[in-house]
């Protein structure tokens, strides 16, 4: 059931909605006739005209310089084989959609019906006024090498098959590195290359190219190792023919210094491991298993360095390290190819950064403490920021120096600051909040757990390790419904608050005390003990569970209010607010208060401009918030504005540490040119506010949603505010995406106010000492 879910899900994943992964959307304004005839006829004449004068305006008036083709025939997709081109869409799909998310560079895919090399080669050939790049993909060996070369030669564009290049350089990065590590120089290492295809070849060439001597190679395929005394020697395989007296694997593996594996799982034996010189370095890059499982192999050889292709294990041989920055830094400078000196660049940036202090956010999404540099972080992480900056630019540079560049990069900072815009922030925020979650999961428990729906995201956030859930409501229904769905929920546990007697009187007694005084008797305590919500708040509220998450079915009122009467708020804290974070193209922005405070008052604005203050800071994120009104500075007065007005100058008198400015409306709010033009004395002005703090519960409700809607951005909440413990509630009717989000945001809620509290509790304990 398991297999055959996930299936499903794959499925569901690229059917569901608009069918496939990427689509085109336009860059220019088109919502009038003006546009209109700017855009094609007669206004695209133009730019028609100054192309024929200079071919190189192709650049300046369209698209080119920012497209690549991915391009391929289907005959070597993944681990499936000769499949066909329309098997293989899905995959170059995928590859366009990580060019855009990692380095912004869009892409047509494109799959070729032919197997016929001279055909292939003018097809793509033909095609080269249209794209400023070429990544060819999933093209069986030996054919893939004629092609790229061929095309090399052809073409004034830059051409790179992944599969030979992308394997070849970061595993060259690796190899440099923990070549360091093992105290090796790469001129006199054995290296055991097991697998003779695209990457392989290209792998031994890399590294040649880098320092090692080609004789020190010895090259395995099915036949045994690759000897210049063979019969009918391949010629790409003559390359790395062997003269010496080796013909096994396990021959070749005797006094090696570097295994490369780019063949299949569990070809390489432990004894044989032992044989290896001391110090080894071994690459096990198969996938989804490696020649040697990772276990056995640090068991084996405890002064191994060890390299998979796979994400659990340290050191992953991971392509998206390279090839969204290698062609983002050869078209910014409009390379006419990727040559052997861009690649080694390449190389040694990733190499390089390696040996740099990790980022925070890196540490967090990979649930390490104290990354650095040493046997099991030899290559940077794959969701590492800073490859786009120190990657792009490294071969930018080197194509500039080796003569191949046809436009020049002079400010390298301003250059950098551009490649850090260029990834925005909607996905990355919420896969940072994700890798978060994942580091630390909590307890969450689900008060709908009768609903598909939320089953589902259950599901999700047990495979991922998001969370640890547990269930809430009848037991026979939530399996009923585990069954019709065909969900994996194995060990997941399920509580009904019906048959928990003990706790629903231990619960019961609890809010009587709490709420005597305000019309709750012990009966109507007990009564309200039968609500799954009453039930999850008391759970979350005696540490059964870290958070509680609900009302799908509920309005939000219903959710909120028994959180409230149990829980209660944080110290200090008078109300509580809601807030969204919403996913816009220009990055996350945050909207409060959207869900819980009506019509505020001067001071109840206040105090929420400073709890979203502090829950913006939780993301990791600089909180740059604009009060905002109909009035911009004192233009118009009236109730609103009056009140946004003062409540901006009670935060500026006592709360000087917080960036905000208002009143404003918010166009003015969000755009740097209109406010910097208009009202150069705002605090704000330079850069957009990120945070939006709204005058009353109308404004902020319309416009989340008109931005959900007609903006197309994601909306992330409403993420509750100021209860002493996380409690979250999800609309009525949400997506199992949005589900699966707040589920996410609540684990993180959770962990920040653990650490908060941890932090009080030192800083308590140190006073104590002090005081003593």
């Amino acid at each position: 059931m398991d297999k055959l879910n996930r299936k499903k899900d794959a499925l569901d994943y690229h059917s569901q909605g608009r069918p496939g992964k990427i689509q085109v959307l336009p860059t220019k304004p088109t919502n009038s006739q003006r546009d209109l005839t700017l855009a094609y006829s007669p206004g695209v004449a133009e730019p028609c005209l100054k192309i024929a004068e200079n071919k190189e305006d192709v650049y300046k008036y369209t698209a080119k310089g920012n497209l690549v083709a991915v391009i391929s025939n289907g005959t070597a997709v993944l681990g499936l084989g000769d499949i066909g081109p329309e098997a293989g869409k899905p995959v170059m799909e995928g590859k366009g959609l990580l060019f855009k998310i990692f380095a912004d560079i869009d892409v047509f895919d494109l799959e070729l019906n032919t197997k016929n090399v001279d055909e292939f080669v003018t097809i793509v050939k033909a095609l080269e006024p249209t794209f400023g790049g070429v990544n060819l993909e999933d093209i069986k060996a030996p054919e893939c090498f004629e092609i790229e070369r061929r095309l090399k030669e052809e073409m004034n564009i830059p051409v790179m098959h992944d599969d030979q290049h992308g394997t070849a350089i970061i595993s060259a990065a690796a190899l440099l590195n923990a070549c360091e590590l093992q105290k090796k120089k790469l001129e006199k290492v054995k290296i055991v290359v097991n697998g003779a295809g695209a990457a392989a070849i290209s792998c031994s060439r890399l590294y040649v190219s880098l320092g090692a001597r080609k004789e020190n190679i010895v090259m395995i395929d099915r036949s045994g190792v690759i000897r210049k005394d063979r019969a009918k020697l391949d010629p790409l395989k003559a390359e790395f023919a062997t003269d010496r007296d080796v013909h096994t694997l396990e021959e070749a593996m005797n006094d090696a210094d570097v295994f490369i594996g780019l063949s299949a799982a569990d070809t390489l034996s432990p004894e044989a491991l032992k044989t290896m010189a001391k110090n080894p370095i071994v690459f096990a890059m198969a996938n989804p298993n490696p020649e040697i499982a990772y276990e056995l192999a640090v068991a084996t050889r405890k002064d191994i360095i060890m390299a998979t292709g796979r994400s659990d294990y340290p050191n992953q041989v991971n392509n998206v390290l390279g090839f969204p920055y290698i062609f983002r830094g050869a078209m910014d400078v409009r390379a006419t190819t990727i040559n052997e000196e861009m690649k080694v660049a390449a190389v040694k940036a990733i190499a390089d950064m390696a040996k740099k202090p990790v980022p925070e956010s890196v540490m967090l999404a990979y649930n390490l403490q104290n990354l650095r540099f040493g046997k099991d972080y030899i290559i940077p992480k794959p969701m590492d920021p800073r490859l786009i900056t120190s990657v792009s630019a490294a071969v930018a540079r080197a194509a500039m120096e080796s003569g191949v560049a046809r436009a020049a990069i002079t400010d390298w900072d301003a250059y950098a600051e551009e490649l850090g815009r260029r990834l925005g922030g909607e996905d990355a925020l919420l896969r940072t909040l994700s890798n978060q979650a994942k580091a630390n999961p909590k307890r969450v428990v689900f008060a709908e757990a009768d609903h598909h729906k939320i089953l589902k995201a259950v599901q999700i956030v047990k495979d991922e390790g998001i969370a640890i859930p547990v269930l809430l409501g009848n037991k026979k229904k939530i399996r009923d419904i585990i069954e019709e769905y065909s969900l994996e929920l194995n060990g997941v546990e399920i509580l009904d608050p019906e048959e928990e007697t003990e706790l629903q009187e231990k619960y019961a007694s609890f809010l009587y005390e709490k709420r005597q005084r305000k019309g709750v008797t012990l009966a109507i305590a007990r009564k309200l003990m039968r609500d799954r919500n009453y039930f999850g708040a008391c759970m979350v509220q005696f540490g059964m569970v870290d958070a509680l998450v609900s009302g799908l079915t509920k309005d939000y009122g219903t959710t909120v209010r028994p959180a409230l009467q149990v829980i209660g708020t944080e110290p200090d804290v008078d109300r509580v607010a809601g807030m969204y974070m919403m996913l816009t193209k220009k990055g996350p922005v945050f909207f409060g208060d959207t869900t819980v405070n009506k019509n505020p008052t001067v001071d109840e604005l206040v105090s929420i401009t400073t709890l979203i203050d502090h829950s913006v800071r939780k993301f990791n994120i600089n909180p740059r918030i604009a009060i905002l009104s109909y009035s911009n500075f004192g233009s118009t007065n009236g109730e609103v504005p009056e009140k946004t007005r003062e409540a901006v100058r009670i935060l500026h008198e006592q709360y000087p540490h917080i960036m905000v400015d208002g009143e404003m409306q918010a166009n003015f709010a969000i755009s740097k040119c209109l406010l910097k033009d208009n009202f150069p004395f705002s605090k704000l002005s330079g850069t957009p506010a990120n945070t939006l703090v709204f005058p009353n519960l109308e404004s902020g409700n319309i416009a989340y949603k008109l931005l959900q809607e007609l903006g197309e951005a994601e909306a992330v909440g409403p993420i509750l505010l100021g209860l002493n413990k996380p409690v979250h509630v999800v609309q009525i009717g949400s997506s199992v995406r949005e589900i699966v989000n707040m589920v996410t945001i609540a684990v993180v809620d959770v962990q920040t106010k653990q650490e908060e509290a941890e932090s009080n509790s030192e800083k308590k304990g140190i006073f104590g000492l002090v005081m003593k």
